[in-house]
């Protein structure tokens, strides 16, 4: 297998295992054994966990820019592009469920190791933000930073909830309430 296929699926494994156990409970040995290297062949890929988690926060950020770029091209509206961004959770529920949401949990868990890589995580949610506040500027919204952060709290307020109370009905009553807001709130047309 070629040496940079190899490097993907570590990361990919990594990527994996820091949301599922954590970033800090995750070892070498764990990412090696789900990719099935030797220690040796490992560390030839890296050589240390914090140029794992570079790696995987690089990779979160050129998926999130792709989503992103899709969700843009892909729907006509604003409004339908801030609706995406809110479906995330149902799409996402079984797993958020599970692990709480992927970025939340990393950025939260490198904040409190006050680890070197804690802004470098957040970024994922500044690119939600900077997406979102488009949307909003776009709908002729005079406040739309604030509406991006509360969309995106309110999000990050149910990944939370869901984790803690593992139930669908609440994950869909709260995406529904979500609809329902940014109905009220944002006509289908831009404003002038």
């Amino acid at each position: 297998m070629p040496a940079q296929d190899t490097r993907e699926q570590i990361v990919e494994a990594a990527d994996r295992l820091f949301y599922e156990q954590g970033f800090d409970t995750t070892s070498f040995a764990d990412i090696a054994s789900v990719v099935g290297l030797s220690r040796g062949n490992f560390y030839y890929h890296f050589k240390t966990k914090d140029e794992i988690l570079d790696a995987v926060i690089d990779r979160r950020l050129a998926v999130t820019r792709a989503m992103l770029n899709a969700w843009q091209a892909g729907a006509e509206t604003p409004k339908a592009r801030i609706m995406s961004f809110v479906r995330i959770l149902i799409a996402n529920r079984a797993k958020i469920m599970s692990h709480g949401c992927p970025v939340g949990t990393l950025s939260s868990e490198l904040a409190k190791l006050d680890h070197a890589s804690r802004d470098k995580a957040a970024a994922v949610f500044t690119l939600f933000r900077d997406f979102l506040r488009r949307q909003f500027a776009e709908l002729g919204e005079p406040d739309a930073d604030g509406l991006a952060l509360h969309v995106l709290m309110r999000s990050q307020g149910v990944a939370a909830l869901a984790t803690a109370f593992r139930d669908e009905a609440f994950v869909d009553r709260e995406v529904a309430g979500m609809e329902r807001w940014l109905d009220t709130r944002c006509p289908d047309t831009p404003r002038n």
